[in-house]
């Protein structure tokens, strides 16, 4: 099973592993199309009023600027360490045991504008670059990736469970991939769609997908592990499941 994770626009500082290495990446393939933009993205950094515009970013957030202009020479640290934020909270790999986070490795990967797809142990630096950003002289990201990226997606021989959101699952849409949907119930039976708490809730379902002993085969059999594990989960056919979570 695979668990692709959509990535955050935060990041954790520092790290204690070398310089970035495109080479040591999961995928090589996709080697060209990163060290493209990566090199787009250290050289716009030099010229800061064109990479607020590019990024989307504010005078308060230069900080993300420099952080591209060291994308060569700075620290990494594991993909699945350096994403932060609600959904890397509600995962938290740091109080896995060591068994459970050896699975976790194994099964997670994380979708990156920047990277195409790093697996949870990929060292990465910190950087900024999403989803929606256009970099001045390229094609679009999706125009960049889709053509490089779905191929890999594709000839993924496993159960592949797509937790990503809208904008990164189109660089790269997964034929046949489970989708999950999350909505609220009210006391009254009505419902809604999660917003505030969608990624709170993909945590932890991306937790028991990364630790679980089992390896469900099909999209019934996953609807079968969640619902044992005392999730409601419903299954309209297809490859969709709608995860329903009390308002």
């Amino acid at each position: 099973m695979l668990v692709l994770l959509p990535p955050s626009e935060t990041k954790a500082p520092g790290g204690d592993g070398a310089p970035l290495d495109l080479a040591a990446l999961t995928a090589p393939e996709l080697t060209g199309v990163r060290r493209e933009l990566a090199d787009a993205l250290a050289k716009l950094a030099g010229d800061v009023p064109a990479a607020r515009a590019a990024l989307g970013l504010s005078p308060k957030q230069d900080g993300e600027i420099a952080r591209n202009a060291e994308l060569w020479t700075s620290p990494t640290r594991p993909a699945v360490e350096r994403y932060t934020g609600v959904l890397y909270d509600a995962l938290d790999v740091g109080s896995l045991t060591k068994a459970q986070r050896a699975r976790a490795d194994r099964r997670l990967a994380v979708g990156s504008a920047l990277f195409g797809l790093v697996a949870a142990g990929d060292r990465i630096p910190a950087y900024r670059l999403s989803a929606g950003s256009a970099l001045p002289g390229l094609p679009t990201l999706r125009a960049l990736w889709k053509p490089a990226l779905s191929p890999v997606l594709a000839a993924v021989d496993q159960l592949v469970v797509d937790l990503r959101s809208g904008s990164y699952a189109a660089l790269a849409p997964v034929p046949g991939a489970v989708t999950v949907d999350v909505l609220s119930e009210r006391a009254d039976g009505t419902r809604a769609v999660v917003s505030h708490f969608n990624k709170a809730h993909k945590g932890r379902l991306a937790r028991l997908l990364a630790t679980t002993t089992a390896e469900p085969a099909d999209v019934v059999r996953l609807r079968a592990l969640l619902r044992r594990a005392g999730l409601h989960v419903e299954h309209d056919g297809g490859t969709a499941l709608t995860l329903v979570v009390p308002a």
